[in-house]
């Protein structure tokens, strides 16, 4: 028979009725045996035993880190380089809509100033209401409403405030520009009334208001230094 021939130990494969079959997992490590066997159904089914820590720990050599070194240091500079790439591109789109905000706004400069420079019978309406709030001004301030009165005219359909809407509504362009119109019509209108009624704080308010709207007008519209008085 061939287990009388060959020894226990160098026998690969243990039959079901060796006595060695039943041996430990450490019995067969010793007589160098690395897998644990089971039979059945004449199938033979191994799986690991506890290998020494040797044969699972990963052989690392100066060459693999080095390798490994060299490849993050790799990816991390082209992780960079697109990072900049996107910044440098979204850096000249900014710039590119700045410097088209910068034309456009140089451009409305430029048709505002012609329109200003063609606009001399406007002119000369809001230099007439510069010189009649300043009559006002001083008459509100020596608490001489009368003569506020005659100049104001008792209205806002004064031949003066007329035409100084004239020019309001031709040289306003921006909201803002008509807002600050607004604001000093309705201000205008408070004083009239308060004048009228012989009120001189209420008047003095009034007053304040719409002369500050009518310069921030001036200001916004970049006729402030072109008008005497102001």
């Amino acid at each position: 028979m061939a287990t009388n021939f060959l020894p226990t130990a160098a026998n690969p494969i243990l039959s079901p009725s060796s006595p060695s079959s039943s041996s430990s997992p450490s019995s067969l490590l010793a007589y160098g045996y690395p897998l644990k066997c089971n039979f059945k159904r004449q199938t033979i089914l191994c799986k690991s035993v506890n290998l020494p820590a040797v044969l699972h720990r990963p052989v690392v050599t100066k060459r693999i880190l080095s390798l490994s070194f060299l490849t993050n240091f790799v990816l991390s500079l082209a992780g960079k380089g697109s990072s900049d790439a996107n910044a440098a591109i979204l850096e000249a789109d900014d710039d590119e809509e700045l410097l088209e905000k910068v034309k456009r706004d140089r451009k409305k400069r430029l048709e505002r100033q012609g329109v200003i420079s063609s606009s001399t019978k406007e002119k000369e309406y809001l230099q007439d209401l510069v010189y009649n709030l300043s009559k006002v001004g001083q008459a509100i301030e020596n608490n001489d409403l009368a003569t506020a009165g005659s100049v104001l005219g008792g209205s806002t359909n004064t031949d003066w405030v007329q035409k100084a809407n004239v020019a309001f509504n031709k040289l306003s362009s921006s909201p803002e520009e008509k807002d600050e119109v607004d604001i000093f019509n309705s201000s205008l209108a408070s004083l009239i009334s308060s004048v009228a009624k012989n009120d001189v704080e209420s008047s003095k308010l009034a007053f304040v208001s719409s002369a500050s709207a009518f310069e921030k007008w001036t200001s916004m519209t970049g006729l402030f230094a072109q008008l005497k008085g102001l």
